[in-house]
């Protein structure tokens, strides 16, 4: 048995739908055993238990990043002029790298551990085209007992020949590595065809029939990021009546599918989009970087559609869903619609797991949780320091920690109750 001592805060639940779903103990105690939450309750002595002392701290439960590219690392602050530059002018170069099995294993290692060190213990990865990278990034994810999710990025057009594929052989090399990898340990295979205009109709038929023949897959892919990708899909696809009809025909708008971005969306795309369970991914940091629009918040929660955080490393511009949350804030301001630090921090906890279906295993202390957890320091910086001396309530001292913070915040993480060195 393993006890950790501090101010334990955690939601069961939405907290747009029941204010009192946040859960805060000033003085709590999480008890953890063979990696799962035993329990976490007001603090009091127990014998025999050596104590981690976090006093003056908060344990809440690791970060989920539900969209960011393992293989987009060494383009994160590539400047360009859109969405569709950036991709030619810096992207393609840089996933292309990642068919050398060895480059691929350094950069996964790398970009595992920027997560970690940012208290990111769950994500929703895309690698690249290359089954290699894939391999690469599930084989490391492993080792360190990590829950995460991935897939080969499928692309059969419009793209570089380093990073294309042909859609029998897309089909062919996810079958293997959803064999290989899809429920081994704490991993998931998630179908990934990147987005429509780079996916003949074929492949993303046979994407949707990966998804039929396997049960518990994810899908992952991207949906009206920039307005000049929309009216290429309408070229592309001039049978869809829209940008979300094309993944509609193949399947695609279920639980378990996570659509990035969904920027340029009308209510009847939003509507669709909750009526089959599907999430969107509001990524702020690569949103405002590359221009490519305002996330309509109060769209996506009239329809009801289920949404998560993610940072979108590299078109994002840091691995920090502290900075993620910070920068929806901002685009909510824009947008007059609110968001405040209950809606960041459920969005990268329980909200995170929820739309990948994992809400059973990560997202919060609930007992028979896995202990995937952070340690948040309010004290970080001089200037959070000197603001949370004046912050009283638990959710005045997390929107410090949401528009303040950073990776400076995260004093430990642990993975299944074991600190991450």
């Amino acid at each position: 048995m393993k006890a950790f001592r501090g101010t334990l805060v955690w939601f069961t639940g939405d907290p747009r739908v029941a204010r009192d779903a946040l859960r805060c103990i000033e003085d709590g105690l999480l008890l953890v055993e063979q990696g799962r939450i035993v329990s976490a309750e007001s603090y009091q002595n127990t014998a025999g238990v050596d104590v981690v002392d976090y006093r003056g701290k908060l344990l809440m439960p690791g970060f989920v990043d539900a969209h960011v590219h393992s293989a987009q690392t060494d383009v994160i602050a590539s400047q360009s002029s859109s969405l569709l530059d950036w991709l030619d002018r810096h992207t393609f170069a840089a996933e292309a790298r990642f068919a050398d099995a060895a480059y691929a294993r350094q950069g996964s290692e790398y970009f595992l551990d920027e997560l970690l060190r940012n208290g990111t213990t769950t994500a929703a990865v895309f690698p690249s085209v290359h089954p290699e990278s894939v391999d690469a990034f599930f084989g490391a994810a492993e080792r360190r007992g990590l829950r995460m999710a991935a897939g080969k990025v499928m692309m059969d057009r419009h793209c570089p020949e380093a990073v294309r594929d042909e859609a029998e052989s897309s089909y062919r090399d996810a079958q293997a590595l959803i064999h290989r990898w899809h429920g081994k340990g704490r991993l998931a295979y998630a179908v990934t065809p990147r987005f429509a205009p780079t996916s003949s109709e074929r492949q993303l038929e046979l994407a949707g029939r990966l998804l039929e023949e396997h049960a518990g897959l994810l899908l992952q892919t991207h949906l009206s990021e920039h307005e000049e990708e929309v009216r290429w899909v309408r070229e592309l696809f001039p049978w869809a009546r829209n940008y979300l009809d094309v993944y509609a025909r193949y399947g695609m708008i279920r639980p378990g599918a996570l659509f990035a971005h969904c920027l340029h969306l009308d209510a009847g795309e939003w509507e669709r989009l909750a009526a089959g369970g599907a999430a969107a991914v509001h990524c702020p940091s690569s949103n405002l970087f590359l221009g490519s629009g305002l996330f309509d918040l109060a769209a996506a929660r009239r329809a009801g559609a289920r949404v998560s955080l993610g940072s979108d490393v590299g078109g994002g511009t840091s691995f920090s869903m502290l900075r993620t949350m910070h920068d929806a804030h901002k685009v909510a301001q824009m947008r007059r619609a609110p968001f405040d630090a209950l809606d960041g921090f459920y969005l990268a906890t329980l909200g995170g797991a929820r739309t990948l279906g994992m809400q059973e295993r990560i997202g919060s202390f609930q007992p028979g949780r896995e202990a995937d957890f952070i340690v948040l320091r309010p004290d970080a910086t001089p200037l959070l320091a000197r603001r949370m001396a004046q912050a009283g309530s638990i959710e005045a001292r997390l929107f410090l920690l949401m528009t303040l913070g950073d990776e400076r915040a995260i004093e430990a993480t642990y993975i299944l109750g074991e600190i991450c060195q």
